[in-house]
């Protein structure tokens, strides 16, 4: 079997970014077992299944299925360390964090979580839409029949593992087809045409990445019929690396911002605005560490863990938009 060995930076914890990918949901797009991240993946042209396990400074990256050559090695360490955003060094935002009493405690609680993204634009924005107006179980059941119907897959020691399904399939299925996995009507033609766009090249990282700003990226992405404001904040701070998303009327940051007596009030929005101006270039991990603050591991869990509902944010239990 190939494998690779990725350097750990400072501050980065394999086992809260686990935790974060294994919530208990039924996500079918990777699997956590032993401590260990098993996931199916595309990377220059190539389909391939790795198991990623923490070793000694670094995690050990074995290639279960598909071989590699040297330029597709260097992809997946690239794909690995965009994944976990494995190239941010944290100590500005620790700092940051110290500076407050009530948030001080993140530094040591959520020590090395790194903003776990997606890496493929597409990808994220799909399942932004595929949640829109429904709790998360239910996404992550959307999700998967989704994906086993029109994802590529790969099957190793008698499981399957599923890639997500390229823009060029989904831009093939038909709205009915979509409405027979109980897709809303709407929702199977904002997905459709969403696939439709990057098949066409009317949108892609690249495009998206060419434009001035952050605020034309935002226009870019909410010209798209289904993607509102807080699902183009969402691509941009999971998937583009966005350091200054917030994603204003996002109730479960609403419902952090209150529980740690930043705001009193969810209409204190010039409050809000101040508050995060004071963490300027790390409102994305802000806010994602204002999420994970809404769960607890089980370890330290107190009772059942709030379940999401409304549009989903896809991060954590209880946060929702």
């Amino acid at each position: 079997m190939d494998k690779l060995y990725i350097s750990s930076p400072a501050n980065f914890s394999f086992s809260e970014c686990t935790w974060y990918l294994d919530r208990g949901y039924d996500d079918c797009g990777h699997r956590v077992r032993n401590g260990r991240l098993l996931k199916a993946l595309r990377v220059g042209g190539k389909d391939l299944l790795v198991e990623i396990g923490e070793g000694v400074g670094g995690l050990d990256v074995t290639m279960l299925h598909g071989r590699a050559d040297e330029r597709t090695r260097e992809l997946l360490a690239a794909y690995v360390r965009e994944w976990l955003d494995m190239d941010r060094d944290l100590t500005p935002f620790y700092t940051l964090l110290q500076r407050d009493k009530r948030l001080a405690y993140m530094c040591e609680e959520y020590k090395g979580l790194r903003l776990v993204g997606i890496v493929d634009v597409f990808e994220a924005l799909a399942w932004s839409i595929i949640g829109q107006q429904i709790n998360l179980p239910f996404a992550f059941m959307l999700k998967r029949r989704l994906v086993e119907k029109y994802g590529t897959s790969i099957i190793y020691n008698g499981e399957v593992f599923y890639l997500f399904p390229s823009c060029e399939v989904l831009a093939a299925a038909s709205v009915e087809d979509l409405r027979l996995m109980q897709f809303s009507r709407s929702k199977a033609a904002y997905l459709i045409r969403l696939a439709e766009a990057f098949a066409k090249g009317e949108l892609s990282r690249e495009k998206l990445m060419a434009l001035p700003d952050r605020e034309s990226r935002l226009q870019a992405l909410m010209k798209m019929k289904g993607i509102g404001v807080w699902t183009a904040n969402y691509c941009l701070m999971k998937s583009l690396r966005d350091p200054s998303g917030i994603p204003h009327g996002d109730t479960g940051l609403m419902t952090a911002l209150t529980k740690h007596k930043i705001i009193k009030e969810r209409t204190e929005l010039s409050k809000i605005d101040r508050f995060f101006s004071r963490y300027k270039g790390w409102e994305s991990y802000l806010v994602f560490y204002f999420w994970r603050s809404l769960s607890e591991k089980p370890e330290r869990a107190i009772g059942p863990a709030p379940e999401a509902g409304g549009r989903i944010n896809s991060h954590f239990p209880g946060a929702r938009p």
